[in-house]
């Protein structure tokens, strides 16, 4: 199981790229924390999520 903001999930062994598109996140205007490190976005496609990993993902809003 992997924690994604705070629920648990069985996803591991899938790419944080194939979970962000599994869910419409828009790749574009996220930051993904896996276990405390910020993960690049060139990263995504490798990035395997394992069991117990912990991730956080927050998405940019813009406005003002």
């Amino acid at each position: 199981m992997v924690r994604i903001n705070g629920s648990e999930m069985d996803i591991a062994g899938k790419t944080i790229e194939e979970y962000l598109l599994q869910t419409n996140y828009n790749r574009s205007r996220v930051a993904v924390e896996v276990n405390g490190d910020i993960v690049p976005k060139s990263q995504y496609a490798a990035a395997v999520l394992r069991d117990g990993d912990i991730v956080e993902i927050v998405g940019f809003v813009g406005g003002g």
